[in-house]
């Protein structure tokens, strides 16, 4: 059986100041082309189907124009929905969808509720988790803890029992998920770095957004959603990745689509197909003369660029001089080569919370305060307020 994996399409979302539904638009074009002409015989969509809870019009017009395009293609599609996506609007209609063969999973209780499918190998079951937030569904799932590997471990329990109780002997199993997923036991001392970026909304409870993958042992394909770079947790664990790049740090991403060939006994076969690109993404550090001199800058006249100036002082008006040669100038920084009377080797503040959690730079706020560290009971209070203003925004995005 042949699927086709997607993610985080992040409808309605903006590249700096460029409108991308274009774009995004054209992805969607190019996914039912590759579908019709790969014949596929499903369609995973594995959640961020909106970039935010309330979309813009433009974005919903064109998740309606999908949708009348996907049923078109007469295979079942199963989507989930993912952290930016408000589950409960996402799921309106879902009933009626699923008479038309989309099959929208946007409840954590539908989480054992499979589509069946069936090929000349025989039954395939195919289970959509939606973005689980863990205090907000462990009571629902009767999870042991509040965390992610216990939210999923509790989603993933229900599935087994569907499988073993209610589904012939030899039924392969597909799970879609949207979570941060390491190829460990998802301990801290086990994981592994995968290739996260900065358009990625961070999901960490207590500091720990990550279960391993031991949690879908026995699943014979996952397809995941959330980290936006194309990758391989194990053989048969894998993200699609976003199919357009939605910050800079996604700039050295090949961004595709990921073809799935599921066959008995054995690991399910993976290809990924490239996406169209807009424009390509490009990075570019000097002096404000040379970059606007220089020819040997000129190929970056057609690429979506972010410029780091390195002039003492910010230039005047250096955004628009740069937009006169590189019209798709997206984003600007200033990182001065030398700056007077003050010890170069100084890190900037944005260099100084560079890839540190919230819940460290509030600790670190208190000790430049007063020269001590966070008490044991302080660190506590700490956290439980970072983690109630986190869980409070992403309640205000989803609910």
């Amino acid at each position: 059986m042949r699927f086709l994996h997607t993610s985080d399409w992040h409808l309605g979302r903006r590249f700096h100041t460029e409108d991308l539904i274009p774009a995004q638009r054209a992805f969607l074009d190019h996914l039912v082309d590759t579908a019709r002409t790969e014949d596929v015989d499903a369609i995973l969509v594995a959640g961020d189907i909106y970039d935010r809870a309330i979309p813009s019009l433009d974005a919903v017009r064109l998740f309606n124009r999908a949708l009348h395009q996907l049923a078109d293609l007469d295979v079942p599609i199963i989507m989930i929905s993912g952290n930016h996506d408000s589950a409960h609007r996402l799921g309106v209609g879902s009933g009626l969808l699923a008479r038309a063969g989309i099959h929208l999973r946007t409840d954590p209780a539908t989480c054992d509720a499979p589509v069946l499918l069936e090929d000349a190998d025989g039954p395939v079951a195919v289970y959509g988790i939606p973005y689980l937030e863990p205090s907000m569904v462990r009571d629902r799932l009767e999870a042991e803890a509040t965390s992610h590997h216990a939210v999923l471990t509790a989603a993933l329990d229900r599935i087994h029992a569907d499988l073993t109780n209610h589904q012939p002997a030899g039924t392969r199993s597909v799970v879609l998920a949207h979570a941060f997923v390491t190829s460990g036991t998802g301990q801290p001392s086990e994981r592994d770095e995968r290739e996260e970026s900065t358009s990625e909304r961070d999901i960490a409870v207590g500091g720990v957004a990550h279960v391993g993958a031991d949690v879908f042992d026995g699943i014979d394909y996952v397809a995941l959603g959330h980290l936006h770079g194309p990758q391989r947790v194990t053989d048969r664990i894998h993200y699609s990745g976003s199919p357009l790049a939605y910050s800079f740090s996604e700039a050295r991403h090949t961004k595709s689509i990921t073809l799935v060939d599921l066959t008995p006994n054995a690991a399910p076969t993976v290809t990924r197909r490239p996406c169209p690109a807009p424009l390509r993404l490009e990075r570019v550090t000097g002096f404000m003369e040379d970059l606007l001199t220089s020819p040997a800058h000129e190929h970056l006249k057609d690429a979506w660029l972010e410029v780091t100036l390195t002039d003492t002082a910010l230039p005047f008006e250096a955004m628009a001089r740069l937009r006169r040669r590189f019209p798709h100038t997206a984003s600007l920084k200033h990182r001065p080569a030398l700056i007077p009377a003050q010890a170069t080797n100084t890190p900037t503040y944005s260099e100084r919370i560079r890839g540190r959690s919230d819940l460290d730079i509030t600790s670190d706020f208190i000790n430049s305060m007063r020269g001590t560290d966070p008490t044991p009971d302080e660190h506590a209070l700490l956290q439980q307020a970072v983690e109630a203003s986190r869980l409070n925004e992403q309640q205000k995005e989803t609910v």
